[in-house]
């Protein structure tokens, strides 16, 4: 089950498949049918392949740094991967239409997906370290980077109404973020769901994205700053040279000044040769 937004006089309505919603669907997209191929051409290996790209916080913690990275892209199964593609196509492309950019979405999705895996690994740790019997099943999936974008938009955008398809039933955003933790924490108190556990550190990931987060996206922080880094280096080139000119024109029995960015100072603007 997955919902749509009442938008407008438009009942039913999914939003324009671009920018990042785009690329996240067609990258799993591509890799259910990767994954497939391979089920196929390597039938024997492909749990030993399936448990190597998984997360499994065991696996992680022995050298297989990867899998918070992989494990988002394994789906299992087809009516699971049907509503996941769905339900991210929805979700992120709300976001996008409701004017986030792209990056902000794209880094969205990766906090969501790496949170998904600290909430599973810390979990993992404490019933190791109490000595506990639960039973961890390998994480895969986007559930908790669909469950993270749910939590954002029940935030920014609580009063929208969803229509629960098929069902023509409607419900705000705030209210369906609500129901879905409640069942969440449900799940792992009652059954030891431990994916469950590691969807909601996704939705706390998301919560954290949607508070600290730059609203132009990492890509664009980033950029921002290598820009900054950049410039002050050239800066910094510009008053070595300044200083060494001022060395070299002492020398020589006259005196020139620069000011703190390396330009230089007019002591006599009567005088055109701009030193005494």
């Amino acid at each position: 089950m997955f919902a749509m937004a009442r938008i407008g006089s438009s009942q039913l309505a999914f939003p324009d498949f671009r920018g990042a919603t785009r690329r996240i669907v067609l990258a799993n997209l591509a890799a259910y049918f990767l994954l497939l191929f391979i089920s196929l051409m390597f039938r024997e290996r492909f749990p030993d392949i399936l448990d190597g790209l998984s997360f499994i916080p065991s696996y992680f913690l022995h050298g297989a740094l990867w899998q918070p990275f992989t494990y988002s892209l394994v789906h299992v199964g087809i009516l699971g991967p049907f509503l996941e593609l769905l339900s991210l196509w929805f979700m992120a492309g709300f976001l996008e239409m409701m004017g986030h950019r792209a990056s902000w979405v794209m880094g969205l999705f990766i906090t969501a997906i790496l949170a998904t895996a600290v909430a599973d690994l810390a979990l993992y740790g404490i019933v190791v370290g109490l000595g506990s019997s639960l039973r961890f099943t390998p994480i895969t999936g986007t559930f908790g980077a669909i469950f993270a974008m749910l939590a954002v938009i029940g935030i920014r955008y609580g009063e929208t109404q969803f229509m629960l398809f098929p069902l023509p039933i409607g419900i705000k955003a705030k209210y369906l973020a609500i129901i879905y933790t409640v069942l969440a924490v449900a799940i792992f108190v009652s059954s030891q769901g431990v994916s469950a556990f590691a969807q909601l550190g996704g939705g706390l990931g998301g919560v954290l994205w949607l508070r600290r987060a730059p609203g132009r996206g990492l890509s664009f922080t980033f950029s921002e700053r290598w820009y900054g880094l950049r410039n002050q280096y050239y800066r910094w080139k510009r008053r070595r040279a300044a200083r060494k000119f001022e060395v070299y024109m002492k020398s020589q029995g006259r005196t020139v000044h620069f000011d703190s960015q390396g330009r230089q100072i007019d002591d006599d603007p009567d005088d055109k040769k701009r030193w005494n």
